[in-house]
């Protein structure tokens, strides 16, 4: 009896002690994310200071800082046109601690103008969140005699060397629309470059070129000044800026919805409960009214969401700009 009874009890001990140690192991794993985070949290801004990109992300940062009890610190890591800072984070540790501000640009148009990127947008990030869209509008020099969308389009075929449009530069958004707009409406658009959305508009100021995308925070001014006339805005719906705009839509050119945006990501692998908080506090600075209204002061709208729906946009967007680089053969300058 006591031979056949002390097997047992050494294994009821065993299993009940592996039980004690997993019983323990499963609050304290909850614990450490409860704490999460007890030090700064970084934000990798991969652009220069001082854009709407860069404002945007100091001033979601310094909301959360104070609703998360850490500083979320932005970090510029400028170059490449956001690859080397989207390639530091892609490699980080996905503790939470190192997130990226991500761009349209970087994430959508860049894995198909470059020939190699050193990241997957969907392999090596969990998305957070978006923070918010920002208007692109086609705006036309005073003197451009087409008015709407769809007069601008039969006028550029009537010019032999087309009409000129200037953007932000090769490969932003702004020349995914206009190369999108050639592609859907056969209009004769010729790009033109700049090394910025300013210079862009300053040479429409100039009656340099005709036509250019441009940023609705970039010519606010200008429109309410006469200098610039606004021809459509290349979304899906009517700008809450600008809602006496045309979209391209209701101007003949279907399925065509192009907004520049701007959010956060983190790392892959980054725990779910961790994305969840930062989800929730973004959400919160989002939805808080001076947040809202300073982002709407330099042209962003604000976009409350979940993660799982950002990651939809991003997919969506890498598919949907892929076949429009693709055709028009753009290239990094």
């Amino acid at each position: 009896m006591t031979s056949s009874f002390t097997p047992r009890r050494r294994e009821f001990l065993a299993a009940t002690s592996a039980l004690g140690v997993s019983g323990l192991g499963l609050p304290g794993t909850a614990q450490a994310q409860a704490a999460y985070p007890n030090k700064p949290i970084r934000l990798i801004i991969p652009f220069a200071p001082g854009g709407v990109t860069d404002t945007s992300g100091r001033l979601v940062a310094d909301y959360m800082s104070r609703k998360l009890g850490q500083q979320v610190v932005p970090d510029n890591r400028p170059g490449a046109s956001g690859n080397i800072g989207s390639q530091a984070v892609s490699t980080a540790e996905p503790d939470g601690y190192t997130l990226l501000l991500v761009l349209d640009g970087t994430f959508v148009i860049n894995p198909h103008v470059y020939e190699k990127v050193p990241f997957s947008p969907v392999r090596d990030f969990a998305p957070v969140g978006k923070i918010g869209d920002s208007t692109v509008i086609l705006v036309a020099h005073p003197s451009v005699k087409a008015k709407t969308l769809a007069e601008v389009i039969a006028l550029s075929k009537t010019q032999p060397g087309g009409l000129s449009y200037g953007t932000s530069g090769t490969g932003s958004i702004a020349h995914i629309a206009g190369e999108l707009l050639k592609q859907r409406s056969g209009a004769n658009l010729t790009h033109v470059p700049y090394k910025g959305g300013g210079p862009a508009v300053a040479d429409v100021l100039g009656g340099h070129i005709p036509l250019a995308f441009a940023s609705a925070a970039s010519i606010q001014a200008h429109l309410k000044s006469g200098k610039l006339n606004a021809i459509a805005v290349p979304s899906g719906k009517r700008s809450r800026q600008y809602p006496e705009l045309a979209t391209f839509a209701e101007n003949g050119v279907a399925n065509f919805d192009i907004n520049s945006w701007v959010g956060i990501v983190a790392p892959a692998r980054t725990p779910k409960p961790i994305l969840d908080r930062l989800n929730a506090e973004l959400n919160a600075a989002l939805n808080d009214t001076e947040v809202r209204d300073k982002l709407a002061t330099s042209g962003i709208n604000a976009t409350p969401g979940t993660a799982a729906s950002f990651g939809d946009v991003i997919r969506n967007e890498l598919a949907l700009y892929g076949p429009v680089v693709k055709a028009a053969g753009i290239k990094p300058d």
